[in-house]
């Protein structure tokens, strides 16, 4: 029987951060306040504001933080890759660097890998019972389009594969090749993810979304990219493994 609990110092949360001065201390302290987390990887994406000499100064206060930066502007995937590929922790989580997910749900995050039931957990948007705040009809509608196609492809029943919130055992998100760079990570990990046969859970977590003006980086463009990443990874891999 496995007796872990999430007080267990066993995650690694990768903070992907592109020009978040105005938020990456508070999220990276709130991280910190949690009983399971064992070390915070940040990978700067070649912020132009001052969020580099903020996680470099929070390196020095803590231990826990691991900070990278790329000289280049690269995207959130391929400071995801860097990050993933550092993680020593047991299980890995990916944290973005605004304020839209709420580390204390590490918990709820973790609790099926923890008990052994699965070996990737996403947190969902939309299964009801948390809070999140209110805002575009227009995402909404293409998040639920961009589900729905990911999941007539992958045969998995997602109801939020768009979902910032993901934790997996570290050795299954390790033995992924991540190739997108940019926000074609979501689809692209959802369709290895499935094509790897191993157990999925999605938890119920709550969300606090950002408007354009407050930061919001995703845009209809990311939509069309996400489109590409389901035909590609998943449509034409399972087209050509039935040739």
């Amino acid at each position: 029987m496995n007796n872990s609990t999430s007080s267990e110092k066993c995650a690694s949360i990768v903070v992907p951060v592109y020009n978040e001065q105005d938020t990456v201390e508070e999220i990276i302290r709130a991280v910190l306040t949690q009983p399971s987390v064992a070390e915070i990887i940040v990978v700067d994406d070649c912020s132009t504001d001052r969020s580099w000499e903020i996680i470099q100064r929070l390196q020095g206060e803590s231990g826990r933080v691991r900070a990278f930066r790329h000289n280049i502007n690269r995207g959130k995937g391929a400071a995801l890759r860097t990050g993933v590929a550092k993680a020593e922790g047991r299980f890995v989580i990916i944290q973005d660097a605004d304020l839209e997910y709420d580390p204390t749900q590490y918990s709820i995050l973790l609790g099926p890998l923890l008990s052994g039931k699965a070996d990737v957990v996403y947190g969902s948007r939309f299964q009801g019972g948390e809070a999140h705040r209110v805002l575009y009809f227009w995402h909404f509608v293409g998040n639920r389009v961009l589900t729905t196609l990911s999941n007539m492809a992958t045969n998995l029943n997602l109801s939020d594969m768009e979902t910032g919130y993901k934790a997996f055992r570290r050795e299954v998100i390790q033995s992924i090749k991540i190739q997108e760079d940019r926000f074609g990570f979501e689809p692209e990990i959802t369709a290895k993810v499935a094509a790897l046969n191993v157990p999925v859970y999605e938890v119920s977590i709550s969300y606090s979304g950002r408007t354009y003006s407050e930061g919001k980086k995703i845009g209809w463009r990311d939509g069309i990219s996400a489109l590409r990443c389901i035909i590609k990874y998943s449509f034409l891999r399972r087209h050509d493994s039935k040739r």
